[in-house]
């Protein structure tokens, strides 16, 4: 069973995120460890309507409410420092980070730990393991593009919060699902998703 770590920051993009945890509890071979930052609750009453509160408690009733968690899932609290993922002992198939806010990815890219998110991002760094990041800013600053090319470089997918527009998107679902499905085949995680250039004839 693929273990994947799972964390929301305060980048604006509610329903990337929720999209992403709903195929990740609906994927029979996955185990999910979330977090998610303070700024990112604020993100998702505005975004989505939902309120997760402001303690743990309240954030994983605020999840249950909302998602079909199961025993797969487990949830931290990212002033939890000691906490497993803060190890790179513990087993995983690597993280995502969506969406990410360019506070956090600047964070990332320059080996600084304020909270659980970050630290679990850097294991994922000093052990090599798979680490996918989708920021979500326009336009990009220079500071921004150094510190992505700064983990792009070190193997990091950044995976923008862009769609295409091949598959003729009718919704912002179909956007935000062609977002989802690049994370998802970048993890590994089987998700149904059908958003994919289909080929043109030639002339």
């Amino acid at each position: 069973m693929k273990h994947i770590i799972f964390a929301v920051t305060g980048g604006s993009g509610a329903p990337i995120a929720c999209r992403t945890l709903e195929l990740l509890l609906a994927a029979d071979d996955v185990r999910v460890t979330m977090m998610m930052s303070d700024y990112a609750k604020d993100v998702f009453r505005a975004e989505s309507g939902m309120d997760l509160g402001k303690t743990q408690a309240e954030l994983a009733a605020g999840l249950a409410k909302r998602f079909k968690l199961n025993s797969r899932f487990e949830l931290m609290d990212i002033r939890n420092m000691a906490a497993r993922v803060s190890s790179g002992s513990v087993q995983n198939e690597g993280m995502i980070i969506a969406p990410c806010s360019m506070s956090s990815l600047g964070t990332i890219a320059n080996g600084i730990t304020m909270n659980l998110i970050h630290r679990a991002a850097n294991v994922m760094l000093k052990e090599k393991r798979q680490l996918i990041v989708v920021p979500r800013e326009s336009p990009y600053s220079p500071i921004h593009l150094k510190n992505m090319l700064e983990l792009a470089q070190i193997g990091v997918h950044i995976v923008p919060a862009t769609t295409a527009f091949y598959h003729n998107p009718k919704t912002v679902g179909d956007m935000v699902d062609f977002v989802v499905m690049k994370v998802l085949d970048l993890a590994g995680v089987q998700h149904g998703l059908d958003k994919r250039w289909k080929g043109m004839e030639a002339d």
